[in-house]
């Protein structure tokens, strides 16, 4: 304990050596959650969580995967959530949830992956429907989720079902939900396939490269977590009614797969690398993530 507190206090002096360590080594070392009250802190990308809970390994409804990466654990709304959508999925016909990574115990940037995933509030969901619920720790290891789009970007596969919508459109009715991240194609074929009753759900699925293989959810800020950033929604779009199917998303399968040439003639310069998650230093995130690591 005496040691991590002459830790944090080095990182957050300002005659910290340059070599202090990274902010994801530190939340990497932790094997479990601090007791804390329940709370998100700072940003998606740039935070912590305090008093985490841990998805069990296999309920009624759901398992989750990869246990080696120790990432199973959320913030309690994100956990009742996920054994929510889980009991929906099979009133859809599935026999219920594969859940992937949710956050470390003490949330904070990651060794490895995501870039998100920091507070406790996002979580991926794979795209293969559970074929049973007896999965050993090994076989969670070696087994992968369906890929649901095309190797050129442009379409679904036909790994892609109506109980896939099915079971993203009731992820996005819930008013926990902020939005959900797909592939550009998905998103384009559940534009094509929802009805037209009621589409404005569909405001909430976001296309975003990496997801072939899950739909990624993530939680608006709960009660309690005064500290947490909830991302703005398209405020335009949502006063208009707007499901996000429109020339935007079109985008996607256009400039981004084909983006237009550059002119040879034309040098430019280099731009510096951005700084991400990785090289984070306890002073890059909110100061209350420092009595984070520290809490017992």
């Amino acid at each position: 304990m005496v040691r991590t507190f002459l830790l944090i206090a080095a990182l957050l002096a300002p005659t910290a050596a340059l070599a202090e360590p990274k902010a994801n080594q530190l939340f990497g070392a932790h094997k479990a959650a601090s007791r804390q009250a329940p709370a998100a802190i700072g940003a998606y990308a740039k935070g912590c969580a305090a008093g985490l809970v841990q998805l069990p390994e296999t309920g009624p409804t759901w398992q989750a995967m990869r246990l080696s990466r120790n990432r199973n654990w959320g913030h309690p709304e994100m956990i009742r959530f996920l054994q929510d959508l889980s009991v929906e999925a099979t009133r859809i016909g599935w026999r219920g949830l594969y859940v992937g990574d949710i956050s470390q115990p003490r949330g904070g940037p990651m060794t490895s992956g995501h870039s998100s995933h920091q507070i406790g509030l996002d979580a991926d969901i794979w795209m293969l429907p559970a074929m049973r619920l007896t999965l050993s720790r090994a076989e969670r290891e070696q087994i992968s989720s369906a890929i649901v789009r095309t190797a050129d970007q442009r379409g679904v596969t036909p790994a892609w079902t109506a109980s896939h919508h099915a079971i993203m459109r009731a992820a996005a009715l819930d008013d926990r939900v902020d939005r959900i991240f797909v592939a550009a194609a998905v998103k384009i074929e559940m534009c094509k396939t929802a009805t037209r009753a009621d589409t404005r759900w569909l405001q909430k699925i976001r296309p975003i490269y990496g997801h072939d293989a899950h739909f990624h959810v993530r939680l608006k800020c709960p009660a309690g977590s005064d500290g947490c950033q909830t991302q703005t929604p398209t405020v335009a779009e949502l006063s208009k009614g707007g499901n996000g199917c429109d020339d935007t998303l079109m985008w996607w399968v256009t400039d981004y797969l084909n983006p237009p040439k550059a002119d040879p003639k034309k040098k430019k310069d280099p731009a510096p690398r951005e700084r991400g998650p990785r090289d984070y230093t306890m002073a890059d995130l909110p100061r209350q993530c420092a009595a984070v690591l520290a809490a017992p």
